[in-house]
């Protein structure tokens, strides 16, 4: 595959692209699952897995070096998040929409956290402010070694289930 300008990651869409999202989806759902035992909230999490991508666009749609500047900036700024999901227990107790409503949402955010802490070991992604960047790059996405972390993981959370039901 092609890189752009030295960079390890090509920019065409592919394999390299849907493996990722499918590891973010995966590996949110089965935590979002195993904490809730619940099917919709499971498939929230799964939807908020993708959402700090999804915000930013796509190379195609903005070109390469504009999405690459901008990537893992505010949109995966867990704090976003964290303040989203404090506005949602608040709104709740003033707006009288069904409680699955505010479940639903809450499990969104909590997905896009879960995203952003599964690209924290695979790269940068900001902290406490927006331009503070913390992580390690324990894998290159798409590699190998990003697949067997995500199905470790997901061993790892069906055994804590295991254990935790003796």
């Amino acid at each position: 595959m092609p890189a752009i300008e030295g960079c390890q990651v090509p920019h065409e869409e592919g394999v390299l692209g849907i493996m990722k999202w499918v590891s973010h989806t995966s590996l949110t759902a089965t935590i979002a699952y195993a904490v809730t035992a619940d099917p919709l909230c499971t498939a929230a999490a799964a939807v908020g897995a993708v959402l700090p991508d999804k915000v930013e666009g796509t190379p195609q749609s903005v070109g390469w070096h504009t999405w690459r500047s901008r990537h893992r900036g505010w949109s995966h700024w867990p704090m976003l998040y964290l303040a989203l999901i404090g506005g949602l227990r608040e709104a709740q107790r003033y707006f009288f929409y069904d409680a699955a409503f505010f479940t639903v949402l809450t499990w969104i955010f909590i997905g896009a956290l879960c995203h952003i802490a599964e690209d924290a070991v695979c790269g940068k992604v900001p902290f406490l402010y927006p331009t503070q960047k913390i992580g390690m790059r324990l894998f290159t996405v798409g590699s190998f070694r990003e697949y067997l972390f995500v199905l470790v993981c997901i061993v790892v959370v069906y055994a804590g289930q295991y254990f935790l039901r003796m």
